[in-house]
């Protein structure tokens, strides 16, 4: 039986938060997409881009309208102490046993747009295309083009406009819309440095990776402090350091993980250059016999709204949701790949945060001041402790998806 009361969506949302997967391992949850949308009458297509699921719903002529949301989880042991938190272990690339919680808010955006499938599917007063999109690995920065690689629109057509939304620690009731340039664009390297390994009481008979490493993570530091001007945006995160095996084995070599964002194409241009120069510079200082191996993981762009969306998708909100605050947030260093599906079929994108954090928190603030400082004290995305309310999180998402989809149709 398809689900129609929020009741019902938010037990879909407590399941989801409590069995969460890893990019490309989202079985379960493309199953319970499938099943739900099958439910509701749309056309289902499962495995599209190894784990993905396409749903489409015609109704007469119009324009066809993508609604995206993300399924995948992280590796991240949940401290929320919830009484639906998830205790789950996945397996990582790697091999290794991780635990695994939605620490980014992807169940809600999985359930939100369900809940938005069914309102507009039970409403007839529309005439165009849905074609909503149940997007997996969107954390390894991979989902949105594995989709396209396995023709996402050579099979399902192309759409006249991407729309989607990300829950964040704003105020439940708050919308963050902002056109242009609004979330960074991303690159992820892996740096393997090459020493030359020996017995930990004999580092003269040695190059240790473990000191060079600690050289390249600390001269990374200067890149946005002394290479990017302070008009310009960039971040650079080393997230992961891997070396050595015992205290007495100097180790033959050391992985960096790198994280970077970044919004103009000339900044990344320059900072992942600036990288490269530094890791083998640092290298070359160290005596190292062998230069260092830079291996970009994935790179995705920057996600940049459509002015004439994102004006459309506002008058939605504020129209149809009673009492909606709409703000600027800024530019957002986070990063997502939904843009990719946007630039991929030529089309506009509005891409806005949801707020998502309890009212409770925020009683008593009344300026963008006091809120901003609120949030910048509660749990944010991928902490062990981040947690949307659900209500009323989850029913207004639903709201603004469906607000946002028929903004574009015939009515």
């Amino acid at each position: 039986m398809a689900p129609h009361s929020i009741s019902e969506f938010e037990d879909i949302y407590r399941d989801l938060h409590a069995h969460p997967e890893l990019g490309f391992h989202e079985v379960r949850t493309a199953g319970i997409v499938a099943t739900t949308l099958r439910s509701l009458g749309y056309e289902v297509t499962e495995g599209v881009g190894r784990t993905g699921v396409v749903g489409i719903l015609e109704r007469g002529p119009g324009a066809t309208v993508l609604l995206r949301a993300d399924m995948d989880a992280l590796p991240v042991r949940e401290e929320t102490g919830l009484d639906y938190a998830s205790t789950a272990i996945g397996t990582a690339a790697d091999g290794t046993e991780v635990p695994l919680m939605h620490a980014c808010g992807h169940d809600m955006h999985v359930t939100a747009l369900l809940g938005a499938a069914a309102t507009l599917a039970a409403d007839p007063e529309w005439s165009g295309r849905l074609m909503l999109v149940f997007q997996p690995a969107e954390e390894q920065g991979s989902g949105a083009r594995t989709m396209i690689e396995d023709g996402l629109f050579e099979r399902f057509g192309r759409p006249d406009v991407v729309l989607g939304q990300h829950v964040a620690p704003l105020p439940a009731g708050v919308f963050g819309v902002r056109p242009g340039p609004a979330f960074a664009a991303s690159d992820s390297l892996r740096v393997t440095l090459f020493g030359r390994g020996g017995h930990g009481s004999r580092p003269e008979t040695t190059v240790d990776p473990v000191v060079l490493a600690a050289s390249v993570i600390l001269r990374l530091q200067t890149i946005v402090s002394r290479e990017v001007a302070g008009t310009e945006t960039a971040v650079v995160t080393v997230g992961a350091v891997h070396a050595g095996s015992a205290p007495n084995i100097i180790p033959d070599s050391a992985v960096l993980s790198i994280s970077v964002r970044s919004v103009e194409p000339a900044v990344r241009t320059r900072v992942l250059a600036a990288i490269e120069r530094i890791v083998k510079g640092e290298a070359l200082a160290a005596g190292a016999d062998r230069e260092p191996l830079v291996e970009h993981i994935h790179s995705y762009p920057t996600v940049v709204n459509d002015p004439e969306a994102t004006a459309r998708v506002q008058a939605a909100l504020q129209a149809s949701i009673p009492g909606v605050l709409v703000i600027d947030p800024g530019l957002v260093t986070g990063s997502e790949d939904v843009g990719m599906l946007a630039q991929a079929a030529g089309v506009p994108c509005m891409y806005w945060i949801l707020g998502g954090g309890d009212p409770a928190n925020f009683a008593g603030l009344s300026t963008p001041e006091e809120i901003a400082q609120r949030v910048s004290t509660l749990p944010s995305n991928h902490s062990p402790l981040f947690a949307p309310a659900i209500t009323p999180t989850l029913p207004l998402g639903i709201q603004a998806l469906v607000s946002a989809a028929r903004a574009w149709l015939i009515r």
